[in-house]
């Protein structure tokens, strides 16, 4: 075995395949570890195939620092040539969904709708930059750390805005649209639908069809009518069947019109869980998105934050923060009331989508905390820390420190005007 990829030494064999190997590796250069993708030579030759897959690698190698989204595995680097070539991909230590689509390893309920509520943004901000993935499966789909997904190979793509013509019956057929089956044009809701047979399998552990031949299973994608996911397991909760189901439409109009829609509602039924006690990450992105001083925030800068807090739900009249007490860290209250006292003496009452306790964090903790702060109702609260926050990308350090400033420097000038109609 080679050992070295131009700057790339290779350390071991994470997979291969039939068109080529994938190995985890080191960039002898900056030290980071990668996935590299190594085409066999004896593909390009092939007579029959040869064409068509090296139009397919090609196709992902120009993707190369294109696709930049927290649920999307970066393609870092591509080197093709007449017969042979190789993409470097960011590594992912986790693993793929294929080990929970079996009836006897699923996952959470609530766990598979907060995986498929991610991939809505990761497959809406793809199409956005103009590409349908086309070959949504759970073995493109990689868990990392219990709770964060990235989506994988992105080979099969289909890049509408310059491919128009490209024939669109690439993927795997049992997640594939009835219009790739079809060779119909492509739209956002191809991918939609391969999303939902994927969803449909982690909730079921089965396929919403299958068949013992390619031609009977493409009888069925264009025909048949899924079983309710319900039926199969009827511990899902309410509301999954009709998500899943739309998902599946035999045509794309019937399908949700946007990503944002379906994500939307599978935010919903994150939040409507009956013993969902732990916050889902839909609930925590969807409180920060709809915060007026984050609004210049990349998506990918809402996900740092959302890892950034430590997001917990605490009972009506629990003390939050003590006055006199040391603090460093800030707050943001996702959901309830709370209420802001001076030596027992009502200051303020703080509702949803604020921030608190920003000068604890601003000073470095070398002023007490000048006020308690209780809350009122049940709340939903993001305790931010300040070693957490500095440890965010520079970027979105950078962003939220702006927004943070601005939000001060409004309340300033709000209790400025308060305090002189008080005087006159």
């Amino acid at each position: 075995m080679n050992n070295l990829y131009g700057k790339y030494e290779l350390k071991s064999l994470l997979g291969k395949g039939s068109s080529g190997v994938v190995y985890h590796a080191v960039d002898t250069f900056s030290g980071d570890e990668v996935a590299l993708k190594a085409i066999d030579p004896a593909v390009f030759q092939d007579p029959e195939f040869g064409a068509v897959l090296r139009k397919q690698f090609l196709k992902e190698a120009s993707l190369a620092g294109k696709l930049i989204h927290p649920h999307i595995a970066s393609i870092l680097d591509a080197v093709v040539t007449d017969d042979a070539g190789y993409i470097v991909m960011e590594y992912i230590p986790g693993v793929n969904l294929s080990k929970f689509a079996d009836v006897d390893n699923l996952l959470s309920a609530e766990d598979a709708v907060q995986i498929g509520f991610k991939c809505c943004g990761a497959l809406d901000y793809a199409f956005r930059q103009g590409v349908i993935h086309r070959d949504i499966k759970p073995a493109n789909i990689v868990l990392v750390n219990e709770s964060d997904v990235k989506i994988t190979d992105f080979g099969a793509a289909f890049l509408h805005s310059r491919d128009a013509t490209q024939p669109v019956n690439i993927g795997s057929p049992a997640y594939m649209s009835p219009e790739q089956v079809s060779c119909k044009p492509l739209t956002h809701a191809t991918d939609m639908y391969c999303l939902g047979v994927v969803l449909y399998e982690l909730l079921t552990g089965k396929r919403p069809f299958s068949a013992d031949n390619i031609t009977d299973l493409i009888e069925k994608i264009l025909n048949d009518e899924p079983t309710p996911p319900s039926q199969l397991n009827p511990a899902l909760p309410a509301g999954v069947d009709r998500i899943v189901l739309k998902m599946l439409k035999k045509t794309p109009e019937e399908r949700y019109s946007s990503w944002a829609d379906l994500a939307l509602e599978l935010a919903v039924i994150g939040r409507l869980s009956t013993h969902q006690r732990s916050i889902p990450d839909s609930e925590k992105y969807e409180a920060l998105k709809r915060v007026g001083m984050l609004s210049n925030l990349s998506e990918a800068e809402l996900w740092e934050l959302v890892q950034a807090g430590r997001w917990t739900r605490l009972h009506a009249r629990t003390e939050i923060v003590r006055e006199g007490d040391p603090g460093r860290s800030m707050f943001f209250l996702a959901q309830g009331d709370v209420k802001v006292t001076q030596t027992g003496r009502l200051l303020n009452v703080i509702g949803t989508g604020e921030f608190f306790g920003e000068m604890g964090y601003i000073c470095g903790g070398d002023l007490p905390r000048q006020a308690t702060v209780e809350s009122m109702t049940e709340v939903v609260l993001a305790e931010f820390e300040d070693t957490a926050l500095d440890h965010m990308s520079k970027s979105c350090h950078s962003s939220f420190m702006r927004a943070l400033v601005r939000n001060l420097a409004d309340r300033l000038a709000l209790a400025d005007i308060r305090i002189t109609s008080q005087t006159i």
